[in-house]
């Protein structure tokens, strides 16, 4: 089924503006709700309010939910604290399947129906369990259209709909992971590729993005909380203290702090190894097929981005700029606004951000 005959679930289409509701997103994650409400101001946009939700342990697991009840309270309360009654919400990257083809036909509407009849050889499910979407990137050196998509299994949807209706929240679009952060991180107009590092608390997501339309996605294992639980090994501390030691000391060389780097540096080292496999894919199939840029510069994200020393670290492997992201890029200069989230906290809200931003952005091409 594909997402058409779902109104719900729009990855590529923004709504008119003229039944768009209040610019909100809340970002249902394995530690939370992230939620954000943006207010339109004489200079653009601005943060209006925000919050986090926390779950327990195992309630939302890899994309799945676990403890519904558990989710529902937390939507139920991100809600009521940033005032959304209407939102955009994400869909997990981990249960997602991006896509990139060429079609032959014409239109927007032939495109649809030329992927859904050969659906079963781009994403691994059976059809009828699928909804997706699609949006024009360009053409082939043959002069096809050359298609980004996206597809999600239809039981994720379903669950992820009824948690919200539950909440008593109305849905207006649920989107992907890594095309909300793209549209948070990447200024308006900027179509270089860029590769995007999500710190997580249990996975690193990397998306690359070209156009501000992400070509690739995948999902490490491994996120911030083992370098929390490293610290908690090596020192004896509680997990609370040991996030504050690691926020404090990051990964940066110190006199007598060589135990504790190398430590840090045994799990650090194996996000790096297994971001540098994934960009070097790219750099090499751009290389051969010519079909794609080369990523240019990369960007941090998330919750644990803010870890010193780390962009410094990965930019010495992976050989490109590494640099620590911005969710208030395409909001109102900072000359005329001072967020009250603070930077580091910041990271954490580039997927909710960029949800937000869905309804004050012109369509995809």
């Amino acid at each position: 089924m594909s997402l058409g005959l779902r109104e719900k679930l729009r990855v590529a289409f923004a709504p008119p503006r003229s039944i768009a509701l209040p610019l909100s997103g809340m970002d249902l994650s394995t530690s939370g709700v992230k939620a954000v409400r943006l207010a339109a101001g004489p200079y653009g946009l601005t943060l209006a309010s925000y919050t986090a939700s926390w779950l327990p342990s195992g309630a939302f697991i890899d994309g799945d939910i676990a403890d519904k009840a558990a989710v529902v309270e937390a939507l139920t309360t991100a809600a009521r604290t940033t005032g959304i009654s209407a939102t955009n919400a994400t869909l997990s990257e981990s249960k997602s399947y991006l896509f990139e083809t060429t079609i032959k036909d014409a239109t927007k509407v032939e495109w649809r129906t030329s992927i859904e009849q050969r659906l079963d050889e781009l994403i691994p499910l059976p059809p009828p369990e699928v909804s997706f979407d699609i949006v024009g990137v360009g053409q082939s050196k043959e002069g096809d259209a050359l298609v980004v998509g996206v597809g999600f299994a239809r039981r994720i949807v379903d669950e992820t709909l009824a948690a919200f209706d539950q909440a008593r929240i109305e849905v207006r679009a649920l989107e992907g992971e890594p095309f909300a952060m793209a549209r948070a991180l990447i200024p308006a107009g900027d179509m270089s590729t860029v590769l995007i590092i999500d710190v997580g608390k249990t996975t690193t997501k990397l998306s690359i993005v070209a156009g501000r339309i992400p070509r690739f996605a995948t999902t490490i294992g491994i996120g911030g909380h083992a370098l929390t639980l490293a610290v908690q090994k090596h020192f004896g501390v509680t997990e609370a203290e040991a996030r504050k030691v690691k926020a404090e000391r990051g990964i940066v060389p110190a006199p007598g702090n060589e135990d504790y780097l190398a430590a840090m540096l045994s799990t650090v080292s194996a996000i790096r190894d297994e971001i540098f496999h994934r960009l070097e894919y790219w750099q090499e199939k751009v290389s051969s097929s010519g079909m794609h840029e080369p990523v240019s510069r990369a960007i941090l994200a998330g919750g644990n981005a803010s870890i010193r020393g780390l962009p410094e670290y990965l930019e010495g492997a992976l050989r490109i700029p590494v640099t620590a992201g911005d969710v208030f890029t395409n909001l109102a200069s900072r000359d005329t606004w001072i967020p009250e989230l603070d930077y580091t906290e910041s990271l954490a809200y580039a997927t909710a951000i960029g949800l937000a931003l869905r309804d004050d952005v012109q369509p995809y091409a």
